[in-house]
């Protein structure tokens, strides 16, 4: 989905952690609970986490034993004693998050392996890697993982998997599994039990009787925490920010982009210009509503779902106890297409033997099963609730679809202001995503939708946002006098207003201010030429010394940014080659940013004389140097 909020998003909340002494050795765990498979996970969408799990659960179809495991929560300088546990081996599954970077669960494990010089001999090992080949940086922390893992002396048992979100993921993942289990029978000498891997990993306990005070309404961590608020505000701890301004930004067409301002008043965040602000949306209530009646359930019933590993540290698979509506409302994801997995356990339950057959195969990996589950589940874009419409025979337990439903995570937003100007308010600028799928139903974005509709009335209502400030390395210099140049189309502009009050800011302070350069792109000047009066002012006023926007759809051949950096190439060169300027590209990854890269390689080449190797290995070094930031979601 290409959708403002792809940036990657926050670790999965896991439910709350029992409070008890935790082991930080997975290496006496192992040994206690007789484990010989661990799989370690490097998550920032809950993905990882679930191939993890998947893997783990695999490993009893070869008379092995495996658990997933979070590295934040273990030593990982103990690597080099799993040895001590016969015909062990240690799989990692690790996502690649921003600009080449660990995730944050990962981010000291990473440093461990970059300072470490344990000897891992005998320590046997796999990895696969989570990416996006949209990105720059694809798969850097798999490959450095695999990479330095066998430096080590570790022993590679399989070789290193490369996940591409930009195809399809789960896709990848299950060819790497296919191969990856006969390599490990082999290298062990075991070989398959037989033994089905569709097992329950939770187990339902419905709540007859209990004070609703003990059970969860939506927090993603402490109990109560929405009607007792405290700081710090994280990820398992938002702020309820209220809605104070949502207006519409474009004056026609057919799309809804909105301006949104959220009231971070009493509590205490502080954010910087550049930084995103991260929203936990909720599903839409119709949608939920006809789950509930599709697989006629009372979805008010309190229930938990405990983890019928006794060892594990992930006790539920969301805050627990709490109802099927919220669970559905606030902890699922019942929006996108489900995952394969997800099929592949639910296929007993459909009653029509044509319709369970169906499912397995889309499930499985051959070429017709995978064209299947290609056109019927992702092209047509059907959701969970598509999907049980579409199978009248399918009637699964609501436990055992809420086990196995991957959480609905935080969307991400680069922030529209800058908290010089604005220290009480956090803006976001977005566009609703809504259309007409494949199947005529209409596909809505969850937060896109739920934000529009949070509308600021006198009535005394207020609609809140739980939320929090994630920071990012997208800076302004050090030095305002320093120029910039900003290339942000569409809702790529959100940083750069904050960019450009601050710059304002500066300039008001007596500060010495270098040139601030503005590339925007949208479709038609009258339409949607996003904060045009706001842009037009800082032009007046001298703070935006150049305001260069491309109108794609205003004539016969469509212009973008990249075809207006090249009008002004000498301009640009000398800027960047002479006065030390900072380039900032936001939006778009798939198209834009790869097109005004190589806008920027034929300048280099053009302007400045460089060959082609050269102007590549020119940008590498500004990015290297943070002169070349970029923001950019798939």
């Amino acid at each position: 989905m290409g959708c403002m909020f792809s940036l990657p998003q926050d670790r999965l909340a896991a439910a709350e952690r029992t409070p008890q002494i935790r082991e930080t050795s997975f290496v006496e765990k192992m040994k206690k609970t007789n484990r010989n498979i661990v799989v370690f996970y490097g998550s920032q969408t809950g993905t990882a986490e679930e191939f993890a799990n998947r893997l783990a659960k695999d490993a009893q179809r070869y008379g092995m034993k495996g658990m997933a495991a979070d590295p934040e929560e273990y030593d990982l300088s103990e690597l080099s004693r799993l040895k001590e546990i016969p015909n062990s081996m240690a799989v990692f599954c690790m996502a690649t998050y921003g600009e080449g970077d660990p995730t944050d669960n990962a981010q000291e494990f990473y440093d461990w392996m970059q300072g470490t010089d344990d000897d891992l001999e005998g320590v046997n090992f796999a990895v696969f890697g989570l990416g996006n080949k949209t990105y720059e940086h694809f798969n850097a922390t798999g490959k450095y993982t695999d990479k330095r893992l066998a430096e080590l002396g570790g022993n590679r048992v399989f070789d290193l998997g490369l996940g591409d979100d930009d195809s399809n993921l789960e896709e990848d993942f299950i060819s790497w599994k296919e191969q990856f289990w006969p390599a490990v029978c082999e290298f062990f000498g075991v070989e398959a039990t037989g033994e089905d891997s569709s097992i329950r990993q939770f187990e339902l306990v419905v709540h007859n009787d209990i004070n609703m005070n003990q059970v969860y309404t939506g927090e993603m961590g402490r109990l109560k925490s929405f009607q007792t608020q405290k700081p710090p505000y994280e990820s398992k701890n938002p702020f309820l920010a209220t809605v104070t301004v949502n207006r519409k930004l474009n004056k026609g067409g057919n799309r809804h982009l909105m301006h949104i301002e959220l009231e971070i008043t009493d509590s205490k965040i502080r954010y910087d210009s550049g930084d995103h602000v991260a929203v936990y949306p909720t599903n839409d209530a119709a949608v939920v509503n006809r789950i509930g009646e599709r697989l006629g359930v009372d979805l008010d019933t309190v229930i938990s779902l405990k983890n019928l590993d006794e060892e594990s540290n992930k006790k539920h698979p969301f805050p627990c106890p709490t109802t099927y509506r919220t669970a559905l409302t606030h902890y699922l994801d019942i929006n996108n297409t489900p995952r394969k997995n997800v099929l592949y356990e639910l296929a007993q339950y459909a009653s029509d033997p044509q319709e369970q057959e169906n499912m397995r195969k889309m499930a499985s990996a051959s070429p017709e099963g995978k064209a299947l589950y290609q056109s019927w589940v992702l092209d047509s874009e059907r959701n969970i609730l598509g999907i049980l419409e579409d199978l009248p025979s399918l009637n699964p337990p609501i436990d055992h679809l809420c086990e196995l439903l991957p959480r609905l995570q935080a969307r991400y937003y680069s922030i529209a202001s800058s908290s010089k100007v604005h220290p009480t308010s956090i803006h976001i600028c977005a566009v609703v995503i809504e259309y007409t799928t494949r199947t005529e139903r209409v596909f809505k974005g969850v937060a896109t939708n739920w934000l529009k509709n949070k509308e600021v009335t006198d009535n005394g209502h207020k609609h809140i946002v739980p939320m929090y400030v994630r920071r990012s390395q997208f800076r302004l210099p050090f030095k305002p006098s320093n120029p910039i140049i900003m290339i942000g189309p569409g809702t790529g502009i959100a940083p750069f207003m904050g960019f450009i009050q601050e710059r304002a800011w500066q300039k008001e302070q007596g500060k010495e201010v270098g040139e601030t350069i503005l590339y925007f792109g949208c479709r038609h000047k009258n339409e949607d030429f996003l904060y045009q009066q706001e842009l037009e002012e800082f032009e007046r006023a001298g703070v935006l010394t150049q305001l260069n926007v491309a109108f794609s759809r205003d004539q016969e051949q469509k212009i973008y940014v990249q075809h207006l950096l090249k009008n002004n190439k000498e301009q640009l060169w000398k800027l960047i080659h002479s006065n030390n300027a900072h380039i900032y590209v936001c939006g778009d990854a798939r198209n834009m940013a790869r097109d005004v890269h190589t806008a920027f390689y034929a300048i280099a080449e053009e302007v400045g004389g460089l060959t082609h190797t050269q102007a590549v290995d020119y940008f590498k070094k500004l990015m290297t140097k943070g002169r070349y930031s970029q923001d950019v979601w798939s």
